[in-house]
C-alpha cells in the first residue's frame, strides 16, 4: 500500500475531528462581551484541544515522511491512534461544559493518555518494519519527550481528583513540550525528499 494513501485518510479523519470540537462551541445569546463569559472554560479547553490534535497532526506528517514504506501492522497501528483522537472532541466537549470538573478532567487525560501510547506503538510498528538501525529507527532515538509525557498524563489523572487545575497545567505543560515539532524525523525526512529519483 502507499504511504500516501494512508497519510491522506489520517488528514481527513483529524480535520473532521477539529470540525467537531468548533462545532460544540455555541453562539451566544447577546451581543456584548459578558454574553462571552459562559464560554470561556469551553473555549480554553476547545484551545488546548486544538493545539493536541495539531501537535499529532504536525508529528503524524513528519513520521510519515521519514517513513519510506507501511505494512498491515503499521495500518491498524495509524487505525489505533486515530481511534483515541476521534475521542479528544467527546473529553473535550464534556470537560468545558462541566467546567473542569473532577471526572471530566480525569476522562481527558486518559484520552490522552491513550493517544500518546497509541502514537508510540505506532511509531515502534514503522521501527520494526524499517529496522532499529535504519534512518528512522536512529532518528527516533531515545525519545524522552514520548517516554515521559504519559508518565505526565497519569499524574495529571490522580491529580484531576485532587486539584483539577493542577491536572490541566500538566496537560498544558505537555503540550508545551510538543508544541515544537520533532526536529529529528524533519532531517530524516528531508534527507529523503532531497535524494535523487
Amino acid at each position: 500500500m502507499e504511504k500516501g494513501r494512508l497519510e491522506a485518510f489520517s488528514d481527513g479523519v483529524i480535520a473532521i475531528i477539529i470540525t467537531i470540537m468548533v462545532l460544540e462551541l455555541k453562539v451566544p445569546h447577546g451581543a456584548n462581551l459578558a454574553a462571552l463569559q459562559p464560554l470561556l472554560p469551553i473555549f480554553l479547553n476547545y484551545a488546548l484541544s486544538f493545539v493536541y490534535v495539531g501537535i499529532y497532526w504536525n508529528n503524524h506528517h513528519h513520521l510519515f515522511q521519514a517513513a519510506e514504506r507501511v505494512n498491515a501492522t503499521i495500518l491498524w497501528a495509524n487505525l489505533h491512534l486515530l481511534f483515541w483522537m476521534s475521542l479528544i472532541p467527546f473529553v473535550t466537549g464534556w470537560m468545558g461544559e462541566n467546567h473542569f470538573e473532577a471526572m471530566p478532567t480525569a476522562l481527558y487525560g486518559v484520552v490522552l493518555f491513550c493517544s500518546s501510547m497509541a502514537y508510540r506503538f505506532l511509531q515502534c510498528a514503522i521501527i520494526s518494519e524499517h529496522g532499529s538501525d535504519s534512518k528512522i529507527g536512529e532518528a527516533l532515538g531515545p525519545d524522552w519527550k514520548g517516554k515521559i509525557s504519559p508518565v505526565f498524563y497519569l499524574v495529571a489523572i490522580g491529580f484531576s481528583f485532587v486539584n483539577e487545575w493542577l491536572a490541566d497545567a500538566l496537560y498544558v505543560l505537555v503540550a508545551a513540550m510538543w508544541f515544537i515539532p520533532d526536529r529529528r524525523l524533519a532531517r530524516v525526512a528531508k534527507k529523503e525528499d532531497e535524494k535523487p529519483r
